[in-house]
């Protein structure tokens, strides 16, 4: 199965600026990202607006392609780039976090299998049991549920389902996507919804018109992700455990 990995990269971020470029191990966050990418065989480019990013990806002999600095959402800034290497519309692209150095290749392949087994899907993603009620009650913790055939029903920062009984179960949100590049190019144009913009969560665009979002349910948690200083501590320390 071929498809392409995107990773977008941005240096502003208001509680960690220049977040892509923090060494971990002797190279820069977001190549360590490219390194977990390209096993997974993917082809794999970084989306920037930054020239200090591109050049670090380029020196470590990966694709830099620079956009535009305006775009409301990750989502938009891939769409841009399928545009520029002119991907054809049913090729998949896997839209892999910047902050995410410790994902698994094998979860990058599962979620792009998902999307090229689903006729009906116009994007795919990934989540995990919660085992914990502090994240259940997190709102920084995206939650989804699902329906009969592992289709997103709804995302949210709530608590959902409610549990009223015992036992019921409540998934965690992973933020990787895959996309058909034919969605990806209607999604820049599609109207953002006023969940989204309730939510600010992006995916609910999609749902909110309507387009399927096919789920991978994997069996534990990815590796943690990078929002602040105090984060990349404990990844540094599970980089080096690994």
């Amino acid at each position: 199965m071929k498809f392409t990995v995107i990773v977008p990269a941005r240096y502003a971020s208001s509680r960690f600026p220049g977040k892509p470029l923090a060494d971990l191990g002797g190279k820069p966050m977001v190549v360590r990202v490219c390194d977990q990418a390209k096993k997974s065989g993917a082809a794999v480019h970084v989306a920037t607006d930054d020239g200090r990013i591109a050049r670090a990806v380029r020196e470590a002999g990966y694709s830099a392609i620079m956009t535009r600095a305006d775009h409301p959402s990750g989502t938009d800034r891939i769409a841009e780039v399928a545009r520029i290497l002119k991907l054809k519309s049913d090729a998949i692209v896997v839209n892999v976090q910047g902050d995410e150095p410790l994902i698994a290749p094998g979860l990058i392949r599962k979620v792009a299998r998902a999307l090229a087994k689903s006729a009906e899907a116009s994007m795919s993603t990934a989540c995990h049991e919660i085992s914990d009620r502090g994240s259940a009650a997190n709102p920084n913790v995206v939650k989804v549920v699902l329906d009969a055939d592992g289709y997103a029903l709804y995302f949210s920062r709530a608590q959902i389902p409610y549990p009223r009984e015992p036992g019921s179960k409540c998934y965690r949100h992973a933020g990787i996507y895959g996309y058909r590049v034919g969605f990806l190019k209607k999604y820049a144009e599609l109207r953002r919804s006023p969940l989204e913009r309730a939510e600010a969560l992006e995916q609910l665009r999609a749902l909110w018109h309507g387009y399927k979002i096919a789920v991978v349910v994997e069996n534990g948690a990815p590796g943690p992700s990078v929002d602040t200083p105090q984060d990349l501590t404990q990844v540094i320390k599970a980089f080096n455990r690994k």
